[in-house]
Order: C-alpha cells, then structure tokens, then sequence
C-alpha cells in the first residue's frame, strides 16, 4: 500500500493529474495492474485513497500539537497549532495543487469534514486545559479556528508554496489565532451574556 501511494505521489509530480492512470501508477510502484486493482477498483478510488491520507495526515498532526500543548498558554496553544498544520502541508508542498484539483474533482467534503471534526476536538480539548484562561464556549471556537485552517490554507494550495510563502503563512495565521484566542479569553463573561440572549 505504502509503495502504491509513493507511486502515486511520484506520478502526479511528473506527469499530473490528468495523465495519470493506473497503469502508470502500478508501473511505478512495481506492482501488476492486477494487484492494484485489489485494493482500488479505478483511479478515482486511488486518488480518493491518497486525498483521504493527506487529510489524516493533518488531523494527526494537529492532535498530536494538542496532546503536547495541554495546560499551555493561549499564545502557546496558537502558535503549536498554526506550526502542525503548516508543517504538514508544506511536507507535500510539492504536490498540494494536484490534491487541491483531486479534492475540486471528487467533491471531498466528507473527508474535508471529518478531518476537521477532528481536528476541532483536539483543539477544544486543548483549549479547556488552557494554562493562563478559561473560554465560554471552547467547541465554538475550536471550530472557527478548524474552519480558517481548513479553509484559509487550501485557498494558496492551488500553486506550489516556497519556504518563504510557508514562512509568512505561519506568521500571519499565529498573529491571528493568536489575537482570536486572547480576545475570547479577556471576553468570557460577554460571551456567557450573548448566551443568556443580552445582546445588543
């Protein structure tokens, strides 16, 4: 399985997207066309099965920070998130536009979504162990802080990154969360008012 996703990697790097086929991939990989069909029927399962890796691939990275981020600062907690998934995306840097074109080619939402459910759950649990604060709602904002990750980031995907790009990602998306997370902190009790429906 392993070489067979490597293969795949390899040919969508050399030959794209829409030149790969099975054939190539199985070639590639050593193996017979025969023995790939045994785990994946057609491309479009192969490129579901390598779109459906690279986004555990983030989530795990992302619960992983967490695990090792409990009882953190917030500013801490932000950077470690921002850095586990910037990390892990710029690991396939090289092929993140062909995967962008995969997810656009066979309406990945599912997968994009259970990722981030992931991820979200990590970032909340991270977040209620926070070593400087408390928030009002951290479900709440462990999802809107999964959705800028999830949906900021695939928006530059669509090229391939340089170091310097990831670099300025990195800086630009800690600023952010960062300054999300602090505000929410010196916030809560304006937070448990909107939920008791006093709002302006």
């Amino acid at each position: 399985m392993d070489a067979i996703f490597e293969a795949t990697i390899q040919v969508l790097l050399s030959d794209g997207l829409i030149r790969l086929n099975t054939t190539r991939v199985a070639r590639r990989a050593g193996v017979s066309v025969g023995t790939l069909y045994q785990y994946f029927p057609n491309k479009q399962a192969l490129l579901f099965a390598v779109l459906e890796r690279h986004l555990a691939m983030l989530a795990t990275a992302i619960e992983k920070a967490c695990d090792e981020n409990l009882h953190a600062t917030v500013e801490t907690i932000a950077e470690a998130v921002v850095k586990a998934y910037l990390q892990a995306q710029m690991a396939q840097a090289e092929i993140s536009p062909a995967l962008y074109r995969i997810a656009l080619e066979l309406d990945a939402r599912e997968l994009t979504e259970l990722a981030a459910r992931r991820s979200a759950s990590a970032i909340e649990a991270t977040l209620s162990s926070a070593g400087d604060g408390r928030f009002a709602d951290p479900s709440l904002i462990a999802q809107t802080l999964t959705a800028a990750l999830y949906g900021t980031v695939p928006a530059f995907c669509h090229r391939v990154l340089a170091p310097a790009d990831g670099i300025e990602a990195e800086r630009q998306l800690t600023i952010m969360f960062r300054s999300y997370l602090v505000a929410h902190r010196s916030g809560i009790a304006e937070g448990h008012e909107s939920k008791n429906g006093v709002e302006g």
